[in-house]
């Protein structure tokens, strides 16, 4: 069974980064004039406020913080599962994230905004309860008290801690590529979106299995407070 997770974790990741070649690709295919707006000239720019855009600012910017935890884990714990799964997440996520913000540069729009994020999305922060707060831009990003516990920690506590985050991280990553694929006009992006939630959905299983493992779920108090299951 642990082969089999392992397997399923690599390819999500291997996936996604082909992705990113294929997006390359189709990129290079709008500059040579495959998608000119039709009138032969110019590729297609998508406006400032398209979901092309505000997808990959906030996606971008949600991606650098799973990869920020990725790194910290991977040198709080000697588990070869969590450390695999860490490695996928920064060698994907960091590739996607330049791929974004490599189309934002192609577009020439600006990297961030004085908008909130989210705003190009059917439903904002509001509406799903949220509000900006100690570090936590968007749904589903850890807040700087947690990024710090994540540092603190060791061994098994690190372990679940950094999977219940990145469980809710990669949950509210799916909900916004989901509104990319349904709103986005440049194949590129909607590619790019697609690829983030199969990956994404797959390593929420693996995570949820890893967590089981450990006799702990995606949601609960902090590992401070299950000091008995530590090895």
């Amino acid at each position: 069974m642990t082969g089999a997770r392992l397997a399923r974790g690599w390819w999500a990741a291997a996936a996604a980064l082909g992705l990113v070649a294929l997006a390359l690709l189709g990129t290079r295919a709008l500059a040579d004039g495959d998608d000119d707006g039709g009138d032969g000239g110019e590729p297609a720019v998508p406006a400032a406020d398209s979901a092309d855009v505000g997808f990959s600012r906030d996606m971008a910017v949600h991606h650098q913080q799973a990869v920020e935890m990725s790194f910290i884990v991977r040198d709080r714990t000697d588990d070869r599962e969590v450390r695999n799964l860490a490695y996928d997440i920064i060698n994907t996520q960091a590739n996607q994230r330049g791929m974004l913000l490599g189309l934002l540069t192609s577009w020439e729009m600006p990297l961030s905004s004085s908008e909130p994020p989210m705003t190009w999305m059917d439903h904002d922060m509001a509406d799903m309860g949220f509000e900006p707060h100690d570090g936590a831009l968007m749904p589903g990003m850890a807040t700087d008290a947690q990024i710090e516990e994540l540092r603190e920690a060791e061994g098994r506590e690190a372990e679940v801690l950094y999977l219940r985050l990145m469980t809710e991280h990669h949950r509210a990553g799916v909900d916004m590529a989901e509104g990319a694929v349904a709103s986005a006009e440049d194949s590129v992006v909607v590619r790019l979106a697609e690829g983030m939630v199969e990956g994404q959905e797959s390593e929420i299983q693996l995570m949820a299995d890893l967590l089981d493992e450990r006799g702990a779920g995606a949601s609960g108090g902090g590992p401070s407070q299950e000091n008995e299951h530590r090895h």
